[in-house]
């Protein structure tokens, strides 16, 4: 029995003929279940000879009439979804780069019937012991790193970003080697000078694009290391908290 066939099964086992009846003339959860699968055999890149790395982060988008549909099940689904896709990269000896995410989204141009599915691989991102995100000390910081919508201070003398326990800022990417690159951060002036330079990485680095060993930052500046881009903030106003 296949992956599809056990997701429907078991959905029919958990949830009670309503939720047949709300989807019967929309689209049908197997079809959504169906399209991930698809989304996931589509993004996957060869780590090794046995592994692959695919997409955790998961938006379905909906017409407005099968969102208001779905809604009243949504978290049901959305958990059933996430099992069948654990089982499918288990088969497919798939890496997911951190949790897997299911949402569901609204977009009014779909008709009913019609949906897509948008994906991306989002690391979990963790700070060493110790370090403070706080929302006062990412204030109080005149220069930050963005990583996958969270904001880090960046402090002299910096840090050193890998996969790693010994790494200043985890993240659990599996092309990011144990210590990948180092951040550093000299004081001088009114915003510190930021730099970047490779721990000699097995996969590399980009700086904006572009592959080097190391290379200075500024606000805006970019650095990709495994599939994880990073994002230089430079705070140019403290007048009511830092203009980010």
């Amino acid at each position: 029995m296949g992956v599809l066939q056990r997701f429907e099964n078991k959905l029919e086992q958990l949830v009670s003929g309503t939720f047949a009846r709300a989807f019967r003339s929309a689209v049908q959860p197997v079809e959504i279940a169906a399209a991930l699968q698809r989304e996931v055999d589509n993004s996957a890149q060869i780590l090794s000879r046995d592994r692959r790395l695919v997409p955790n982060n998961f938006h379905v988008e909906l017409s407005a009439a099968d969102h208001e549909r779905l809604m009243p099940y949504g978290s049901t689904l959305a958990d059933e979804l996430t099992e069948m896709l654990r089982e499918h990269a288990e088969e497919q000896s798939y890496v997911f780069t951190g949790p897997v995410s299911i949402s569901f989204d609204r977009v009014d141009e779909l008709g009913t019937g019609r949906f897509r599915v948008r994906s991306a691989a989002v690391a979990r991102v963790t700070p060493a012991a110790g370090s403070s995100v706080t929302d006062t000390a990412v204030r109080r910081a005149s220069v930050l790193l963005e990583v996958n919508g969270v904001r880090h201070p960046l402090e002299p003398p910096g840090l050193v970003i890998g996969r790693g326990s010994e790494a200043d800022l985890r993240i659990n990417d599996p092309g990011v080697s144990r210590r990948h690159a180092e951040i550093r951060v000299m004081p001088g002036g009114a915003v510190p000078t930021v730099s970047v330079i490779d721990l000699g990485s097995t996969n590399g680095m980009l700086v904006n694009g572009q592959r080097v060993q190391q290379a200075s930052l500024g606000d805006g500046s970019t650095v990709k290391v495994g599939n994880t881009t990073m994002t230089v903030r430079v705070v140019t106003s403290r007048e009511g908290g830092p203009d980010v």
